[in-house]
């Protein structure tokens, strides 16, 4: 029992019994999996399980809108050029997602907006609030993001 907590908490909490069996069998013991199966459920220790990181813009399902800023982040004045993005922030709570625009002329946060699900309207109340920053006169601005996948925007 000590062995098996030693190994599980020197692992930070991430091994399960098959690797808290693998390793104790490298140091020499004679025990079986299930043993060890059995001895970790009854400590109440369970290794956490690795996430496969999904794409959220599931590319390759939607056109690539055209870069109609030629990776070209910079502007020589303000309210020509804005960039946005999206980032998943886990919180205690759950997921949450946070839509961002920026001038890229000066470089300041113009908009923004949180919420629990990652979708178009996240998007468009960031772009929105932006847009208000800017006294809403944005006709001639282009905004860009990653590959245009939030909402096709370009």
């Amino acid at each position: 029992v000590a062995a098996v907590r030693e190994v599980f908490d020197r692992s930070g909490g991430t091994y399960g019994s098959p690797r808290v069996h693998a390793e104790l069998r490298e140091r020499g013991w004679r025990v079986s999996k299930n043993t060890i199966a059995k001895l970790m459920a009854e400590l109440g220790l369970a290794g956490r399980v690795k996430r496969r990181r999904r794409s959220l813009t599931r590319q390759g399902k939607r056109p690539v809108a055209p870069d109609l800023v030629q990776r070209d982040f910079t502007a020589q004045v303000p309210d020509v050029r804005w960039c946005g993005d999206m980032t998943e922030i886990d919180t205690g709570e759950g997921k949450l997602y946070l839509a961002t625009v920026i001038d890229l002329h000066s470089r300041r946060l113009l908009g923004y907006a949180m919420d629990a699900h990652h979708d178009t309207e996240l998007v468009v109340a960031a772009l929105r609030m932006a847009a208000t920053t800017r006294g809403g006169t944005v006709a001639d601005v282009v905004f860009h993001s990653d590959r245009g996948s939030e909402g096709g925007f370009n």
